[in-house]
């Protein structure tokens, strides 16, 4: 089986048609699945968060709505970079009722 290794060499030899069509085929794999958003039960109770942060997707959303910049919530938390925002933003549009209730849940707990 080829290694992340053996496509990253390979990936430069390949035609802009091939590249296509390997995305097509990956986003297909991926169905719902939000690159840099995971969600797992040991980690924040199951709720989507940033990969490599625990910072849940609807603190972010929540932070937004209550008037934060993305530049405040970037220097908030260090770890956290800009394209972070931009996938936790894409999973919030297209998880609205799903991120709304977590914010109602944790803004109760």
């Amino acid at each position: 089986m080829a290694t992340l290794t053996d496509f990253e060499h390979l990936l430069p030899t390949l035609s802009r048609g091939e590249k296509a069509q390997i995305l097509k085929w990956v986003v297909q794999d991926l169905g719902d699945d939000f690159p840099g958003i995971d969600s797992r039960p040991d980690v924040c109770g199951g709720e989507p968060c940033v990969v490599r942060t625990r910072i849940p997707v609807w603190l972010l959303e929540q932070a937004r709505r209550l008037g934060t910049s993305e530049q405040q919530l970037l220097e908030a938390y260090p770890s956290l970079r800009a394209e972070d925002l931009v996938n936790a933003w894409a999973y919030v549009r297209s998880h609205p009722t799903e991120i709304a209730e977590q914010i109602v849940g944790n803004e109760s707990a």
